[in-house]
């Protein structure tokens, strides 16, 4: 199948054939892949394992199945996981951004530019971002101005700048806007000091004043001064560092930023619970594992230390997501937590409502362990246990869940300002639900409070 997020690139169409991911080159952009390629760009670029590698392949028969025009094909190894940036945390956004700069300045010490600066060109191999459109490179034009720089400011800087500056987590906003924040609406918000430090003022203030100054006016191409090429590059380095001195501001995330620190588990039960994880994913041997709820990722290390090929962790705490990947970064895991309130889950979305993949269309993993996640669900978003158990269950053919009585100080502390309508909420009627829907394999109470782990395998 033709993949519906490529559709925009007159150079090339990136296609699925089972599980293999091919790129099928344009007479349009031929040429310029052509240099690309025989500049030793992209083979530099590879080999530092910043662009996802390839291969060239015999383009005929792509051709003729697809009916496309194609002088070349390139394969490429799948992706684990496809993630967007309003799924990614802000240290990942960070991350991304300073790939993306990255790239750009190796183009140009072999003499090319990127033709754009979409988020969308970035993806996460566990938790290393890598730039994965082999076509957006073309020959640069000595005195050339960065016709991407607006387009990066908004998919990478001002995301960034809103949670930096006014500690708005980007995700909502991001998701709802798919081209980015704008200048002009960045602008209006940006408190009145830091409007004027250098990185506001040259990539938002004075771009939204000179943008809001004529906008009314008729556009008329006006002969510009020639940019240097050392200007340009200072301009890429400039931006890089501004971003790598950018810092999350924390927000006001509620009462589960701090649970990795504040959790009622005792060390025993924490140890109980690794060691069951353990023994599911020692068994299973799933290749990827979901984890709902993952928090700062402590047990994604029990499931790729148990022998999973990688984790895809799920959390709707913007602090504790900058916390896990930073940590998964630090230590180069093959882990990666994204941004999704379960109960609102990313939609499929863009042109047709296709271009962008939601969280139900993308690969489904091999296993999934949601822990401490269904009482969130049930008391403090007021799903249905049943439905919710139904929803977890749905993910993955195995898993773990986890059962947190209403006697447990979190239940508690979601019970304390509201009244307790949750009758079904018991250990009896979670095991009935799970039971329903598959084999129990296994459960192990915690000891103290009373919370459940079960292990289910569907039959």
């Amino acid at each position: 199948m033709i993949d519906p997020g490529s559709f925009r690139d007159p150079a090339g169409t990136v296609l699925r054939v089972g599980n293999r991911i091919l790129r099928a080159v344009s007479p349009f952009g031929a040429e310029e892949f052509e240099a690309a390629r025989d500049s030793g760009l992209l083979e530099a670029l590879v080999r530092q394992e910043m662009l996802v590698p390839f291969r060239e392949i015999d383009p005929t028969p792509i051709a003729q199945e697809f009916g496309i025009s194609a002088r070349y094909v390139l394969e490429h190894p799948r992706l684990p996981f496809i993630s967007y940036p309003y799924e990614w945390s802000f240290t990942a956004l960070k991350a991304a951004a300073i790939c993306h700069l990255e790239v750009h300045l190796i183009a140009l010490e072999h003499g090319f530019t990127l033709s754009d600066a979409t988020a969308f060109n970035i993806q996460f191999d566990g938790s290393r971002p890598i730039f994965i459109d082999h076509l957006s490179f073309r020959r640069y034009r000595e005195g050339e101005y960065w016709l991407g720089h607006r387009q990066f400011c908004e998919q990478f800087l001002n995301p960034l700048l809103l949670r930096s500056i006014c500690g708005i987590p980007h995700q909502a906003w991001y998701r709802g806007s798919l081209h980015g924040i704008p200048d002009t609406e960045l602008a209006k918000i940006l408190p009145w000091p830091r409007r004027w430090t250098p990185i506001a003022l040259l990539n938002v203030t004075l771009p939204a004043y000179f943008q809001r100054k004529y906008a009314d006016r008729p556009a008329v191409a006006k002969p510009r001064r020639e940019l240097p090429r050392a200007a340009f590059k200072n301009m890429l380095v400039q931006l890089r560092k501004g971003i790598e001195r950018l810092i999350a501001r924390r927000g006001d995330a509620g009462v589960w930023a701090d649970y990795v620190d504040t959790h009622s588990y005792a060390a025993d039960e924490t140890s109980q619970k690794k060691d069951f994880i353990h023994r599911y994913v020692s068994a299973v041997k799933p290749q990827t594992v979901w984890d709902l709820g993952c928090n700062t990722g402590a047990f994604a290390r029990v499931c790729l230390a148990a022998g999973a090929e990688r984790v895809i962790g799920f959390d709707n705490d913007p602090d504790t997501l900058d916390v896990a990947y930073q940590l998964a970064r630090k230590d180069t895991l093959p882990f990666l937590p994204l941004h999704m309130d379960i109960t609102n889950p990313t939609p499929s979305q863009g042109w047709r409502e296709r271009e962008r993949g939601g969280f139900a269309s993308r690969d489904k993993p091999d296993g999934v362990i949601a822990l401490a996640l269904l009482h969130h669900l049930v008391v403090r978003n007021n799903v249905p246990i049943v439905d919710a158990i139904d929803w977890l269950m749905s993910v993955a053919p195995t898993g773990i869940l986890e059962f947190v009585p209403k006697n447990d100080p979190m239940v508690q502390r979601l019970l304390a300002l509201r009244e307790d309508i949750f009758p079904q909420f018991t250990r009896e009627v979670f095991l009935a639900a799970v039971g329903e829907r598959a084999q129990i394999v296994e459960q192990c109470t915690l000891t103290n409070d009373g919370r459940l782990l079960v292990r289910y395998a569907k039959r």
